[in-house]
């Protein structure tokens, strides 16, 4: 799989797990991206683009790391261990109904990539208008689920009573925050469909330091998560009309024209796919926090979120980066170029694995004293527990990697079908192992990693049909890998609890050299020497362009 194989709040994942249906027409039965990115491969800057993306991408992720890193021992002070746990399992919860919107902005984006070399600029503002008519017809679906959800979280939280009528207006805010945000994400998709999505490099960073200061002030002011709702909602708002001008500034055509019928029904037809991929997604991404909250306790919650606060904040940074410079693959599969495919997922798939066991390695081996100068040594959730979290966020960039290929190259709905399996089967063994056997974090993890299995085995073996690439093959390259993950997880593990700083000067310190001895032992003890060489020829020439 890696050898021979292919990452904010909650918008953290951004542009960078973006999903589209295996779409064909008459002339062409190459899926749409694939015939999208082959006029694009046309373009010589191409890459130069992509580099300038991944710089916008990266820039924006990092911002919300540091902002973060600013905001949060404060927000959990203020708001104390139980309320804080509270906030985050409604967060995700109502995140849940998000894909309820139709999710009218991903199939946008997709349309107008297919279309980008068109000068047809009636048509684009046509398929804005699709969007809008999809979002209007799915806002009372997602108002109604956004409700429900709002309705019972107190009770799934399992909030006192005197709590329930906060925690409900609190949820209700953040319903409409969903219906916002699927309205303000049309300006980006027009701006990544048009390959224009480093434009915001620069505004989108402000807007993240600007967005988490509305929410310190609102907590420094009240206390409480009702004003912490209201101040994500201002901040969409913020955020949607900086897009807005954005886009009407960079692209010539940006507007809004009245779709026909016809139109509208192949846009919602479209949107289904996305909508039940997202779904997807979205349980695989929130649903841990929210299983943690009803089984466990919202102060667990404080623990779980905070010890994994790296690890998820490392891996989306680096997943962005990594999507952001791969462009072509899907090229190559329409022009059936499936040599030259098999190698670019291969790269791929070892840069993927590459980045994030240095910073799964590093995080294990600091977490402790990063946790102890930045919140307190009683989150710590102890070695075990962190050593199943960067598993599961392991195997969730790899799981992420590939689902994206598909898209390129397999029907999506047998994706879409094996992942909502998975999904269902990660929340049940989660619970299991969290509530019945009470593992607490450790077994919450490992249920999860135990369900995503499927995805694990099944994703490499559909694209291996596809690309020509046996099993056996896949299987023999993954066991160096494999072998060095076992040893540089545990050994980071096993040092993790005997090592530490008390610093900040010296725990920059110490994660930067330790880093760079990681980065070396992955580099030659994990890859093989074709990899190894394909990896260090991908970082050259990424670094001469930036």
């Amino acid at each position: 799989m890696i050898g021979n194989a292919r990452p904010g709040s909650h918008r953290g994942d951004g542009p960078v797990a973006v999903e589209q249906e295996d779409d064909t027409v008459e002339d062409d039965r190459r899926p749409v991206f694939s015939r999208a990115v082959s006029r694009v491969l046309s373009d010589g800057s191409l890459t130069k683009k992509a580099s300038l993306n991944a710089a916008a991408a990266t820039a924006e992720q990092a911002a919300r790391i540091v902002a973060g890193l600013l905001i949060t021992p404060f927000i959990v002070t203020r708001l104390g261990d139980a309320l804080y746990g509270t906030w985050q399992v409604l967060q995700r919860l109502i995140g849940h109904a998000s894909p309820a919107s139709g999710r009218p902005g991903e199939a946008l984006k997709w349309t107008i990539a297919h279309d980008q070399a068109s000068t047809d600029f009636e048509r684009k503002r046509r398929q804005v208008g699709n969007a809008v008519a999809v979002w209007v017809l799915f806002l009372p679906v997602l108002l109604v689920t956004g409700g429900v959800l709002a309705w019972f979280s107190p009770v799934w939280i399992g909030a006192s009573p005197s709590s329930y009528g906060t925690i409900r207006l609190a949820g209700a805010i953040l319903v409409v925050d969903a219906v916002l945000f699927a309205l303000f994400y049309l300006p980006q998709s027009v701006l990544q469909g048009e390959n224009l999505g480093y434009k915001r490099l620069g505004l989108s960073v402000l807007l993240v330091f600007v967005s988490k200061s509305m929410l310190a002030i609102a907590v420094y002011l009240t206390s409480g998560i009702v004003a912490m709702a209201l101040a994500t909602v201002a901040g969409t708002v913020l955020w949607g009309v900086a897009y807005v001008l954005i886009a009407r500034s960079r692209v010539a055509w940006f507007g809004i024209a009245r779709p026909s019928l016809a139109e509208v029904r192949g846009f919602v037809r479209l949107s289904w796919w996305f909508l039940v991929w997202n779904l997807v997604m979205t349980i695989s991404l929130g649903s841990d926090v929210v299983v943690l909250g009803i089984a466990g306790s919202p102060r667990l919650v404080t623990t779980y979120s905070l010890a994994r606060y790296l690890p998820q904040a490392i891996t989306v940074a680096v997943a962005t980066l990594i999507f952001a410079i791969m462009p072509g693959l899907g090229g190559l599969i329409g022009k059936g170029d499936l040599r030259r495919a098999v190698r670019i997922r291969g790269e791929t798939m070892s840069l993927v694995w590459l980045f994030t066991i240095v910073a799964g390695a590093a995080v294990l081996l600091w977490v402790e004293s990063f946790l102890r100068l930045w919140v307190g040594a009683r989150y710590y959730p102890g070695a075990g527990a962190m050593l199943m979290i960067m598993l599961m966020v392991l195997q969730f960039s790899l799981i992420r990697t590939d689902a994206n290929i598909i898209d390129l190259t397999l029907n999506l709905r047998r994706k879409v079908l094996l992942g909502t399996v998975s999904a269902a089967i990660a929340v049940a063994l989660g619970w299991f192992f969290l509530a019945v056997l009470e593992m607490g974090i450790t077994g919450l993890a490992f249920g999860f990693i135990l369900g995503r299995a499927i995805q694990s085995v099944s994703y490499p073996l559909m694209i291996g049909r596809v690309l020509g690439t046996s099993p056996l093959t896949q299987a023999r390259a993954i066991v160096r890998p494999g072998l060095a993950t076992v040893a540089l997880f545990g050994a980071a593990s096993a040092l993790g609890t005997v090592v530490g700083v008390d610093t900040w000067i010296g725990l920059i310190a110490a994660v930067g050299l330790s880093t760079v001895a990681i980065a070396v032992l992955a580099f030659y003890a994990g890859l093989p020497t074709g990899p190894r060489q394909q990896v260090w020829q991908r970082l050259r020439k990424v670094a001469r362009l930036t």
